[in-house]
């Protein structure tokens, strides 16, 4: 009995160890799986990697390329970034210059025009110069003109044509004496709100080009403070402010800033006086 027992716990050991060997042959083989598993992973990062830094080795290259070339060429022209910021600084100068120029040149090519807004469409009919002219007298009547003015042309915006109910576009009328405009432009002014031409309101303004009119916005706030303050404000050409004060003296205002100062001033003064 003894022999079969120990024969029996001898074979029993030996399917043990048989088991483990198994075991570890398995776990060997999924190692080996893993490790070329991750081997493959590992090479395919590295291929992508080493494909990037090619790519970037060859914008780096590219760059010091072209940073040599800009350099070898300023050093042969003889322009160093010094030199073209100081360049650059000269011509930003002399282009406004330039502009202030063109725009005194525009300014003084209107200065015998005016426009008339708020006149119906196609009233005007085939001879538009003849129309305003006549218009003129009917607005303001005998007592500034006794006849009709030299215009030496008048017509619509040169902008598209409104839809039917859309506002009728601005007309625009040279006089053939600057003086005749100055006595239109004055006049218009004391009758401001008050002008009409068969039963239809009426404005009329001067001619100014896009940037005096964007300049002279900018004052339109302190204008309107200026007039509730029983001050005369007036704008000159192209957008400089003068106030009359109640002694008659004038003074000039520089900027919309400087005015906005003059406002806070004049009242606080106003204030303190009553």
């Amino acid at each position: 009995m003894c022999g079969d027992t120990k024969k029996d716990e001898v074979k029993k050991d030996e399917k043990q160890t048989s088991g483990n060997l198994a075991d570890i042959a398995t776990l060997t083989t999924l190692l080996e799986e893993h490790r070329a598993a991750l081997s493959s992973e590992f090479k395919s990062a590295f291929s992508t990697l080493e494909s990037r830094l090619d790519i970037l080795h060859t914008t780096v290259n590219d760059h010091e390329h072209r940073l040599c070339s800009l350099e070898a060429n300023a050093d042969t022209s003889g322009l160093s970034v010094g030199a073209l910021e100081s360049k650059f600084a000269a011509l930003t100068d002399e282009h406004a210059k330039l502009k202030a120029k063109v725009m005194d040149l525009e300014g003084r090519s209107r200065r015998n025009n005016i426009r008339i807004f708020g006149l119906p469409e196609t009233i005007e009919g085939p001879r538009p110069t003849t129309f305003f002219s006549e218009l003129l007298v009917e607005i303001f009547g005998a007592s500034l003109f006794t006849s009709p003015p030299d215009l030496d042309r008048a017509h619509r915006a040169l902008t598209a044509k409104p839809k039917s109910g859309e506002r009728p576009r601005s007309v625009i009328i040279r006089f053939h004496k600057f003086q005749t405009k100055d006595l239109v432009i004055c006049e218009a002014r004391k009758l401001r709100g008050k002008l009409q031409y068969r039963g239809n309101p009426v404005f009329i303004n001067e001619d100014y080009s896009p940037e005096v009119l964007e300049m002279r916005a900018e004052y339109r706030a302190v204008m309107k403070e200026l007039y509730q303050l029983g001050l005369r404000p007036s704008l000159h050409f192209p957008s400089k402010l003068f106030i009359t004060t109640s002694d008659g003296k004038k003074r000039r205002l520089s900027s919309v800033h400087e005015a906005g100062e003059f406002i806070k001033t004049h009242r606080r003064e106003s204030t303190e006086a009553t």
